[in-house]
């Protein structure tokens, strides 16, 4: 796992292990699965903002498509009925 770990955090196991050992000495054993926890707790809740920003995003960027689309359909059928007129001159 720490393999895995530190190549996708782009650092060795030394300073995962140094990082971990800081951790224990400003916490203690005791309180780090808490502070853990709240840093879990932390991280899911900015994931599911993310989420949600996405899924907004993504809505009006389907709506300005979909805008987009009927005003294109529209404009093609002026220019058609606007040549069916002038030839029919």
């Amino acid at each position: 796992m720490f393999n895995m770990c530190s190549h996708l955090l782009f650092i060795g196991m030394t300073e995962i292990l140094f990082i971990a050992l800081v951790a224990f000495l400003l916490f203690g054993t005791k309180k780090l699965p808490e502070v853990a926890k709240g840093l879990g707790k932390g991280y899911r809740e900015f994931q599911r903002a993310a989420d949600q920003i996405k899924e907004e995003i993504s809505k009006v960027t389907d709506d300005v498509k979909k805008e987009m689309d009927v005003n294109e359909d529209n404009s093609k059928a002026r220019n058609q009925k606007s040549n069916e007129s002038t030839n029919a001159n």
